[in-house]
């Protein structure tokens, strides 16, 4: 799941010896002994928190002989600090656009293609209008409950014959993610949003 990536980002950087020993590489490239000596750190202290480093592969590692080099991995470092933004700020964007008028897409979506049972006739072909149907349906279930795959297609049933295609829908675009056949939400956070899609 992407929030437990970034959580073991955030994880690996908290710690002010592990963010001194990036700030040194990213001058770049150093072998484990200048690390230590610059950080007034003994070797196995600064090779204990590479270890954290490169598990959450925030550096990379290359042996010469004896000698261990480390160096930054930037690419990841930038992924993971746009990603932690992403995931705190588009919450707040959303929230925002709650009450824009672009609810009334939502409004007409659910009108046109849901009958007043409940029941969705048919599952829209545009793509923004398939997100705003499968949202709808999703938010009926409960967070934090495991859900067998039975109890999931018992749950859509009602709503349409295609229970399969639905199921594969939600885990698709992250509404819910399915680990040894038992399926849960994911938080609002991490799905993919009718809003955004251009």
């Amino acid at each position: 799941m992407q929030l437990d990536k970034i959580v073991n980002y955030h994880k690996a950087l908290a710690d002010p010896t592990r963010l001194r020993m990036l700030l040194l590489l990213s001058q770049g490239e150093m072998h484990g002994h200048a690390l230590a000596e610059k950080l007034n750190l003994s070797q196995p202290t600064v090779t204990h928190h590479a270890a954290k480093l490169r598990e959450a592969a925030l550096i990379k590692e290359r042996r010469d002989k004896n000698t261990v080099f480390f160096k930054l991995n930037p690419e990841f470092i930038r992924e993971n600090a746009e990603a932690s933004l992403e995931f705190i700020f588009a919450k707040g964007a959303r929230d925002m656009e709650e009450q824009s008028p672009e609810n009334s897409l939502k409004e007409s979506v659910i009108r046109n293609f849901f009958a007043k049972d409940g029941r969705l006739r048919q599952i829209p072909a545009q793509y923004k209008k398939k997100l705003i149907a499968l949202q709808y349906i999703v938010e009926k279930l409960e967070p934090g409950v495991v859900y067998t795959e039975k109890e999931i297609n018992d749950f859509i049933k009602p709503f349409h014959d295609d229970f399969a295609t639905i199921r594969r829908e939600f885990i698709m675009h992250q509404f819910m993610y399915r680990e040894n056949d038992k399926y849960e939400l994911n938080p609002p956070e991490m799905w993919t949003h009718w809003e955004y899609v251009k």
